[in-house]
């Protein structure tokens, strides 16, 4: 069935990218408040240290791009103080950020760079090892340079370096076709690794057990599984727990046992849904899905999508992770908006400590300064409208969404597969569309036409009875170079449709033109529907008291569109003689 992959959208839509964990929340909340008090002290050394603990939490958290962003911002800062031990502390989690990335250039680089600040001879010497063992061609020379650094970890009695070793010595003994060896390196990394860095334990047991499926050794793959799953660190997690039973019954499945991977897919399924994990909630149900397909089990597909229907709305509103990550977002914008004082801050104080060398100097300044904060204040003025432009653009209309649903469960209800299935795949290609072009002002005149087609087709489907419908164009147009804003004319099409056709007794008719006039682009949508005053008479109280979301949107969206580009667009609506006419007109 296609149903999933419309959850899949949904959530995605919804939820974004959901890699936190409450206590990865809390550490970057309490230490942006540490950020905001550096910079008002102006403590850079407190600043930099600040940077550092939020790209380490990111680390730990398995968000290595989100690390190398504030570990670069720490790295500049004690650059600038000159501070040697810091410098090859942060450059060499830099550089471990960026090798879990791949970006191995940049990784040898920044290992190299560490190991010349002669800090000490030991992290001289395991930063020098790290840059060979990642440049260097020779598998006998990363042998020796990860041997040295086990060496050297074991004597310092760091476990997360140690372990890191014996993991990269297996890639060695991998490499060199050696399996025993590497299973015996991989398990002695876990028992380092899973008292102190659990995070690392974990991505450490999959590397093992990837290396049994490989070599067809199930049975040791699926020990392997669950000896993690009896781990505090994942009895306490239900999260991971819930990913390592996902994990445990993909091994099932490659083994051949899909009915020992069904039983873990479900209990999966039943604690994602208990403690609110919606994603991994909607992943056991794909491959539930998948299995039911195999098995030919239409039943129990059909019953687990109703299930996960009827408990999607309660599982959403339990699901920590999108707070979490509301929070993390909300945060990091408090962080750049306090770079962005502090960079103003700076520029003001350069200015009136030029402005106490002399009185003439002091108005240059002060005239430059006036020309600059209106300047500034006209960009912010433009970024905002910008910024309120492209939200506007990518929200999409819930009321249409709602339907859509409401559509979708009643063809599920009364087990009409195939229109479902065209329903949902016409739905997700509009979806698709939107979303495709939510990120311009303007798109191209026939993306826009296709997606307007889409729409009206689903919701000819949904109302086949109630209208019919004509799309015409001016071959005057040229089409190869109109850009037209996206899905501006969607929300009067829906007007249409759901305010005036759908209360008609017979079958009414709606038209969309688009023609050329002098300069001008001219878009007119008329329908014969019952009329925009017996429509606000047929409204009910909630429906009056409701605000037109969709409609106010764009209307807010045509009045930044003009601001912005000077487009001249005009939107007249009116009642005519046989329904609603609405007439839009642009600048070409």
């Amino acid at each position: 069935m296609n149903l999933i992959r419309f959850f899949v959208i949904v959530l995605m839509f919804f939820a974004g990218n959901l890699y936190s964990q409450n206590k990865a929340a809390q550490e970057v909340v309490a230490e942006t408040s540490k950020l905001r008090k550096a910079v008002d002290t102006k403590n850079e050394a407190a600043e930099a240290e600040s940077y550092y603990n939020i790209g380490e939490t990111f680390y730990n958290n398995g968000n290595f791009s989100k690390s190398e962003e504030y570990l670069i911002k720490s790295k500049n800062i004690y650059e600038k103080l000159n501070d040697k031990q810091n410098l090859e502390k942060v450059t060499r989690k830099l550089a471990q950020s960026q090798e879990n990335q791949n970006k191995l250039k940049d990784a040898v680089s920044n290992y190299e760079m560490a190991s010349n600040f002669n800090y000490s001879k030991k992290s001289r010497a395991l930063n020098s090892n790290d840059a060979s063992r990642l440049s260097s061609p020779s598998v006998a020379q990363k042998a020796e340079a990860i041997q040295s650094n086990i060496q050297i970890s074991e004597k310092e009695n760091n476990k997360e370096d140690l372990a890191a070793g014996y993991s990269q010595m297996a890639d060695v003994n991998i490499e060199n076709k050696n399996i025993p060896k590497a299973e015996e390196n991989l398990n002695n990394a876990y028992k380092i690794s899973k008292e102190t860095a659990p995070q690392q334990a974990l991505a450490i047991n999959q590397k093992l057990t990837d290396l049994y499926v490989e070599n067809k050794n199930f049975d040791k793959a699926i020990e392997a599984k669950k000896k993690v799953l009896k781990e505090d660190f994942v009895e306490d997690n239900s999260q991971k727990k819930v990913e390592q039973i996902q994990e445990l019954a993909e091994i099932y499945i490659k083994k051949n046992d899909p009915q020992e991977a069904i039983v873990l897919l479900k209990n999966a399924y039943d604690i994602a849904l208990n403690k609110g994990h919606t994603l991994e909630a909607q992943k056991s149900v794909k491959k539930l899905d998948s299995l039911y397909a195999i098995s030919k089990n239409t039943d129990a597909s059909v019953q687990l999508y109703r299930d996960f229907l009827a408990r999607l709305p309660d599982l959403v509103s339990k699901d920590r992770s999108l707070v979490d990550n509301k929070i993390l977002e909300d945060t990091e914008q408090r962080i750049s908006q306090l770079e962005q004082e502090k960079q103003l801050k700076d520029e003001l104080i350069r200015k009136k400590n030029i402005f106490n060398y002399s009185l003439i100097a002091a108005l240059v300044v002060l005239s430059a300064l006036v020309f600059f904060i209106f300047r500034t204040l006209k960009k912010v003025q433009i970024k905002n409208k910008k910024i309120a432009l492209q939200s506007l653009r990518r929200e999409m209309n819930p009321h249409f969404i709602f339907n859509s649903l409401n559509s979708v469960n009643q063809f599920i209800a009364t087990n009409n597969e195939l229109e479902a299935n065209q329903y949902l795949t016409k739905f997700s290609k509009l979806m698709r569309g939107v979303m495709e072009n939510s990120a311009e002002d303007f798109i191209p005149f026939q993306q826009e036409l296709d997606l307007l087609q889409n729409y009206l087709a689903l919701e000819k489907t949904r109302f086949a009875d109630k209208f019919d419908y004509e799309i015409l164009v001016d071959e005057d147009l040229n089409q190869q170079n109109l850009q037209i804003p996206g899905m501006m004319v969607q929300p009067f099409l829906e007007n249409a449709i759901w305010h005036g056709l759908r209360y008609r007794i017979e079958k009414g008719f709606l038209k969309l033109n688009f023609r050329k006039e002098n300069h001008h682009l001219k878009i007119t949508i008329q329908d014969n529907g019952i009329g925009i005053e017996e429509s606000k008479k047929q409204k009910t109280i909630h429906q009056k008291n409701r605000e037109g979301r969709g409609m106010k949107n764009t209307l807010e969206r045509i009045r930044l569109l003009n601001d912005l580009y000077k487009k001249e667009i005009i939107c007249s609506i009116k009642d005519s003689e046989n329904g609603v006419l609405v007439e839009i007109t642009m600048n070409l």
